[in-house]
């Protein structure tokens, strides 16, 4: 975009103090002719940038300006290249960008910057398996929310056939390893998994977006909704305080740890939407915790064992 390329040429000036059309061309991966042009427009537009012709001539701000055009302070940089550092090792435009950021930032400001963009790595593979592969989808339902357009996909929903749907999208979260898309549709606002979500088509119609619409609080909310409906049902266990720690890191919001019984184990409660789910969490604990209750969790857990101890020969 043409705006970009005079925010950098700026940020350029700024940096070496003076610049010639071919530095820019070469720096900016542009014309010479097309740096020309803009060096010409910004001056047209009243910035205060002027030319010097002849040897070791260019371009530079009046009076040897050194204001930085970015508005960033030097925490605000480390802070900006530490978040997107982790970024750039899975995405090439994203190291194009740093790199030539990087080069337009005033100079004391440009090894913390580099330093950041090398301090973090990012793996979201749990322990034993492989590093999730982006969703098919991700690249052009990003492209729709910014563009603010509508989009049309088949949308599968467990033990259902494909059925086509035309949403206008919100945003885009990512829980652990799974990407959601939140979006507007005629019943109101509705999450879909990408995992879920068919070949994306970006149509011509304009996407619209509640005003007062915040996308950090708006995916709050649904994870609130998610987990209540996720500990619908309740199961009363007793644990050792050796493996009480463990077990809560497990289970996460869906554990909660009390006191102290009197044989010296510890009491929890671990939360699932179904009973079955609550057994399949806690069958594989074994003699190491017991079940007190309900009683629909501890059928559910003999039911397991003799499903396991079945002979199907």
């Amino acid at each position: 975009m043409r705006a970009d390329r005079l925010v950098a040429t700026l940020l350029l000036m700024q940096a070496r103090g003076r610049v010639t059309a071919a530095e820019i061309a070469e720096e900016l991966e542009v014309s010479v002719a097309t740096a020309r042009r803009d060096l010409e427009a910004l001056s047209t537009a009243g910035i205060p940038v002027y030319p010097q012709a002849g040897r070791g001539g260019g371009w530079s701000l009046i009076g040897g300006a050194r204001t930085d055009l970015s508005g960033l302070t030097a925490g605000e940089t480390r802070a900006l290249f530490l978040l997107a550092g982790p970024a750039a090792q899975a995405a090439p435009e994203v190291k194009s960008a740093l790199r030539k950021l990087v080069r337009a930032l005033p100079q004391p400001f440009r090894a913390d910057a580099q330093a950041a963009a090398d301090a973090v790595v990012v793996d979201a593979a749990r322990w034993g398996r492989r590093d999730p592969a982006e969703p098919t989808a991700l690249g052009l339902l990003r492209q729709a929310v910014v563009d603010r357009r509508q989009v049309r996909f088949d949308y599968t929903r467990p033990g259902s056939e494909p059925t086509p749907r035309v949403v206008h999208p919100w945003g885009l979260a990512q829980k652990e390893t799974t990407w959601y898309l939140l979006a507007g549709t005629e019943k109101g606002r509705r999450t879909f998994r990408l995992d879920r979500v068919g070949a994306v088509i970006i149509l011509d119609e304009k996407a619209t977006r509640p005003s007062n619409f915040d996308l950090t609080s708006e995916w709050a909310q649904i994870v609130d909704q998610m987990e209540q409906r996720r500990a619908a049902v309740a199961a009363d266990v007793l644990v050792s305080a050796a493996l009480a720690p463990i077990l809560a890191d497990q289970q996460g919001r869906n554990c909660t740890l009390h006191g102290v019984a009197p044989d010296g184990r510890i009491q929890a409660t671990i939360t699932a939407d179904t009973a079955k789910m609550v057994a399949r969490q806690l069958a594989g604990w074994g003699a190491d915790l017991e079940v007190l209750g309900p009683p629909e969790v501890r059928a559910e857990l003999v039911m397991l064992a003799r499903e396991l101890l079945r002979d199907n020969t």
